[in-house]
C-alpha cells in the first residue's frame, strides 16, 4: 500500500476543457503544488501560465498535443510539440492517429511517434490511445510501435468523454510493453479505490481530471 505522498507522486492532474479559464488553470496548479502531484496536463495556450506558477515546485508541466482527437496531420503535431517545448513543457502527451492505426498504416503511426519524440528534444513522451475504440491486436501493435519509436509511456485514454479505464486494459498494455515503457491509466477515474486497483495492475502514472478522487483527504 502506497502512502498518500507516494500516491500523489503518481498523479497527473489535467484541465483540458475548451472553456477552461485562467482561474481554472491557476486552481489546477495551486492544488497540484499543495498536494505535490507529479504533474499538471494543459492545452498549449496554457503552458506558459502553468510553467510560471509551478516553477521550482517539483510539479511537472505536461503539454497535451493533438488533443483530443489525434487526427491532425503529423507535421502539425510535431510543430505543436516544438512550441510546447519552447514554452516550458517538460513532458508531452500526444494523441495517436487512431484512424491511421485502424487503416493498418503502421508506417505513418511510427513516423509520427518518432517525429514527436525527436521534436520533444529528450523530454519524456507519452502516446495517448483510446482503448475503448481499439481491438486487442491494435493495442498490442501500438505498444510495439511505441517501443520502436522511443516513446516512454502509453496512456489508456484521453479521458475526453471516453468510458472509464479498465484494469484489464492496464494489464494488457503493461504486458505488451514489459519493462521498456510505462503505462499511464486515465479515463473516468473518480475514487481512490480505483487508483489503487490501477496501480496494482501495473500503471505507473494516474491521470485525473477531478480533485474528487482525493476528496477523502489523501
Amino acid at each position: 500500500m502506497k502512502t498518500p505522498q507516494e500516491l500523489a507522486r503518481c498523479v497527473e492532474s489535467a484541465c483540458f476543457a475548451a472553456d477552461a479559464t485562467r482561474p481554472d488553470i491557476e486552481q489546477l496548479c495551486t492544488e497540484a503544488r499543495a498536494r505535490q502531484y507529479y504533474s499538471v496536463c494543459v492545452n498549449g495556450s496554457r503552458i506558459e501560465l502553468a510553467h510560471a506558477m509551478l516553477d521550482e515546485s517539483g510539479v511537472q508541466v505536461v503539454a497535451l498535443v493533438g488533443f483530443p482527437l489525434g487526427a491532425a496531420d503529423a507535421d502539425s503535431k510535431r510543430y505543436e510539440t516544438e512550441i510546447a517545448a519552447d514554452q516550458g513543457a517538460q513532458e508531452i502527451d500526444f494523441v495517436i492517429n487512431l484512424g491511421r492505426l485502424k487503416d493498418g498504416d503502421r508506417t505513418y503511426v511510427l513516423r509520427e511517434m518518432r517525429d514527436i519524440v525527436e521534436a520533444a528534444d529528450e523530454r519524456p513522451v507519452k502516446a495517448v490511445l483510446e482503448c475503448s475504440m481499439l481491438t486487442r491486436e491494435e493495442k498490442i501493435l501500438t505498444c510495439s510501435l511505441a517501443l520502436d519509436s522511443g516513446v516512454q509511456f502509453v496512456v489508456t485514454s484521453t479521458d475526453f468523454h471516453a468510458p472509464p479505464v479498465t484494469v484489464d486494459d492496464v494489464k494488457l498494455l503493461c504486458h505488451a510493453l514489459g519493462d521498456q515503457a510505462g503505462v499511464k491509466a486515465a479515463g473516468g477515474i473518480r475514487d481512490l479505490k480505483t487508483v489503487e486497483a490501477l496501480l496494482e495492475a501495473g500503471a505507473k502514472r494516474i491521470g485525473i481530471s477531478t480533485s474528487a478522487v482525493f476528496a477523502d483527504g489523501h
